[in-house]
This record gives structure tokens, C-alpha cells and sequence, in this order.
């Protein structure tokens, strides 16, 4: 017998999420024979971005039961299942962290359908609920909600049981009801580790940096290594002796630093980033009527680039944007589906006719110059600021010439506008073409705080 459930939850730190739905679905591996479906009252508030995914507000949930009040139902309705559910480890954690807080030790053997499908699905692309779904056509209503994943897991369950005719899979896959604790050196290594954006580093016992790792929340990623079950994860719980990590604040110095220590260090377990060169980059040229043009085109190392891209429909839609912005002609971008016909039509951002001479080359040429000026990288200097360590503090990333310096962090009393003044305090790092993508990347997204150019 089995119970096969879903549940949404607040979000939050690990082990503090609230259960705010629930949908269970109890089937004797033919049919469902009993069903509990309901909102619950977390008593807590819910994430923003959890509010967008499931359409779940704290308004709906302040009349619905809290927990302890529908706890026996679900004790009763799950009584002799196996516990079934996409990701089923973290369903049956959140779960029995609701009931130890109401002092009630709930434990069922559980069996996870992402596990199972990876096992007997190999040849799909994607292990993800959604995607499964799609690929085998399972109807899907009310996606993110309890009763739409439950009722799509359920009928996922029953193709995967087919599968399985000798139930010997299944039977490997059925997780003990009684999980064996995280090992106490594993435990220890956790302890002092805060849940800050950075960088962390996984040491063997003799000295090897075995991993490097970058997470918004360095406590909660190294506790999903420590209970993960995959190969990789469970390398790593072997091999585990030190753990050390660094706050950047900055997701910029984070993601620079990680390309640079990754090639220094090549820790064992990290794939070595290769070189990313982007594939595609926007190039400016005139034409015969003496007006810029721009151009997306195959990455060329002897031609001088504005911005790189990893692949086309980036770069298009890049160059849309731009072309919005800076109420430049799509004819002269590339853009125009039919050169052949008046630009008019197809331009955005109010084009001033420059495709037909109407508007003259120097002041088309002023607006593209701008755009030039304001984005490439080759040649440009600037200080990026962007967040810190703690809310008094600000981090920097120099670039000279379209070369990156390095970074630096300081005080708000501490004014950083001149790269004079900045290179007392930088922290010198090493320039290649990925830290080049990661800042265009960066900078293109808007992430950063303030751009100070240079």
C-alpha cells in the first residue's frame, strides 16, 4: 500500500519551512482508495517568490486548519504505506519535522519517484515532475499546487510500477523508515558554517581540496551534500575532513572567484571550466552610406567585439533591446525580416529613417557610438559597485582597458571613485575571456548596484 502525496510549503531556511498545502492519495498499486486534500495555516509567512510559484498567499491560509489540527488524518490515511512523492526526500523530512514539532515521532519507508524514474526512464532528458509529464503524457492540472503534482505523481507511479516487472528496483529504492543520522564528523564540519553567500572548499585529510562550490546559502548547499544520495554526494560525505568557506555578498566576486580558483586548484570532484568562449558576438561596421551598422556574427578573435554571447537567440534578443532603447533602425541591426520592403513597419523605438538617408549619419551614428561606448568591454574602464559582506560594507571589481584588476571590499565612509584610490584596497586577480563573459553577463542583467565609469 501506498500514499502518494505532495506538499507546498513557506520556503525558508532548511528544516523552518511550513507546510501551507497538502494532497495525499492512498493506492493500493491499481487504484486510489482514500484521499485528504487541504490548505493548512503554516503560522508562519510565506516567500515572495513561493507566493508567485503557487499562487499561495498568506491571505488564503489564515481561516485553514494548522497543523496539529489535521495531524491524525494524515497519521491514519498514511497508517501501513509506503510514502511515495517526487523528491520524496524533501516531502517526508518537511513532514516529520512538522510532527517532532508537535513531539509525535511519524515513520514510514518511503520511495521516491524521481529516484525510480532515473532508474527505469533512463532515457529521458529530464527527471523533473514537469518535464516527465509532458514527455509521457500525463495530464497535468494545477501545476505547483498539491492535488495537480499528487494526482500527476500518482499517475506516473502506476506507468513506473509497469516498468518495474521484477520489483527489484523498487525494493533498492525504498529508504529506510528509521534514516541513519548524519555522521557526527559531518555534523561537526556544519557547525560555524553560516548561511552566507560565497564560496565554500571541501578538504580531504591529508591537505587536497577535493571541492569548490559557490551557493547564495553556503549552509544549506553543504547540508545537501552531506544527505544527498547521488555518487557524487556521497564521495564527498566519504572524503570530507575540513570545510572552509569565504562571504563574498557580492554574487559577482562569487562567480569570479570560483572561475579562477576552479583553474588554479582543479579540485577533484569539480568539472574544470574550459574555456566558454561565447559563440556568438555583435560587431560594428559602416556601410556604404557611411552609417554603422551592427551585426551578430561567429566569435572572431581578430575582430573587435561590442558583447559576446553563448548563443544566437541571446544575442537576438540582446539586440532587441538595444534597439528599443536606442531607437536604432532594425535594418541596420540585422534585424528587418524583409530588407527589401520600408523599415517603418518593422523597427522599434521609433526609428528616424536612417535605412533610407532620412535621418543623417551623424546623428545615427551619435545614438550607435553611444550604445558602443556604454556596453563594449574591450576598451573601457569602470568600477562596479555592488553589495558586501554586511549592510555597512560594499564590494568593487576594477576593470582598465577592458581588463579585470581585481576586487576589493570597503566601508560606506570609505569613498572608492578613482581606481587610485581603489588600488590600495584591491585584491589583484588574473583576466581571461570567462571572467570577461561573467562581468558582460553580469553588467547586462543589472545586477550590479552602481557602475562608475571610468
Amino acid at each position: 500500500m501506498y500514499a502518494i502525496l505532495d506538499i507546498e510549503t513557506t520556503g525558508g531556511q532548511f528544516n523552518e519551512e511550513g507546510i501551507t498545502e497538502i494532497a495525499i492519495y492512498r493506492y493500493n498499486g491499481h487504484e486510489v482508495t482514500d484521499q485528504f486534500i487541504s490548505l493548512i495555516n503554516p503560522e508562519k509567512p510565506i516567500q515572495p517568490f513561493v507566493i508567485k510559484l503557487t499562487g499561495i498567499n498568506n491571505a488564503m491560509l489564515r481561516s485553514a486548519p494548522k497543523f496539529y489540527e489535521i495531524a491524525k488524518r494524515i497519521i491514519e490515511i498514511t497508517d501501513g504505506c509506503i510514502i511515495v512523492a517526487h523528491n520524496a526526500q524533501f516531502d517526508y523530512r518537511v513532514l516529520r519535522t512538522e510532527f517532532e514539532r508537535l513531539g509525535y515521532n511519524y515513520e514510514r519507508e518511503s520511495l521516491c519517484t524521481v529516484e525510480l524514474s532515473q532508474k527505469l526512464l533512463p532515457e529521458q532528458k529530464s527527471h523533473s515532475l514537469g518535464k516527465l509529464a509532458r514527455a509521457l503524457g500525463i495530464p497535468v492540472s494545477d501545476r505547483h499546487r498539491a492535488t495537480g503534482d499528487a494526482l500527476a505523481t500518482v499517475q506516473l507511479f502506476k506507468l513506473l510500477l509497469a516498468k518495474d516487472v521484477e520489483k527489484q528496483i523498487m525494493k533498492s529504492l525504498v529508504k529506510s523508515a528509521n534514516p541513519k543520522p548524519l555522521a557526527s564528523k559531518l555534523f561537526d564540519l556544519l557547525e560555524g558554517i553560516p548561511p552566507v553567500l560565497g564560496l565554500y572548499y571541501i578538504y580531504k585529510e591529508n591537505g587536497d581540496l577535493v571541492y569548490l562550490g559557490r551557493s547564495s546559502n553556503i549552509k544549506k548547499r553543504l547540508n545537501q551534500h552531506f544527505t544527498g544520495t547521488s555518487r557524487k554526494a556521497k564521495r564527498l560525505q566519504r572524503d570530507a575532513y575540513t570545510v572552509n568557506y569565504e562571504e563574498t555578498g557580492s554574487e559577482l566576486i562569487a562567480l569570479l572567484k570560483e572561475c579562477q580558483e576552479v583553474k588554479i586548484n582543479r579540485p577533484v570532484y569539480n568539472r574544470v571550466q574550459k574555456n566558454t568562449v561565447h559563440q556568438f558576438a555583435l560587431y560594428a561596421k559602416k556601410d556604404e552610406n557611411g552609417y554603422i551598422t551592427l551585426n551578430i556574427g561567429k566569435s572572431d578573435g581578430r575582430k573587435k567585439e561590442i558583447l559576446s554571447f553563448p548563443g544566437m537567440t541571446e544575442a537576438k534578443s540582446a539586440l532587441f533591446k538595444i534597439t528599443e532603447k536606442y531607437k536604432l533602425c532594425q535594418k541596420l541591426t540585422g534585424l528587418d525580416p524583409d530588407a527589401k520592403k520600408s523599415c517603418f513597419p518593422y523597427t522599434l523605438g521609433n526609428c528616424n529613417g536612417a535605412c533610407i538617408q532620412k535621418e543623417p549619419a551623424e546623428d545615427y551614428n551619435n545614438r550607435v557610438t553611444e550604445f558602443i561606448n556604454n556596453n563594449s568591454f574591450n576598451h573601457q574602464s569602470m568600477i562596479i559597485i555592488d553589495k558586501g559582506r554586511t549592510i555597512e560594507e560594499r564590494s568593487a571589481v576594477l576593470i582598465e582597458n577592458g581588463v579585470y584588476k581585481g576586487y576589493a571590499f570597503f566601508n560606506l565612509n570609505y569613498q572608492v571613485n578613482k581606481p587610485e584610490i581603489l588600488k590600495n584596497i584591491l585584491i589583484p586577480m588574473e583576466h581571461n575571456r570567462d571572467v570577461k563573459n561573467i562581468i558582460q553577463s553580469y553588467i547586462r542583467k543589472k545586477r550590479a548596484l552602481k557602475i562608475i565609469r571610468l
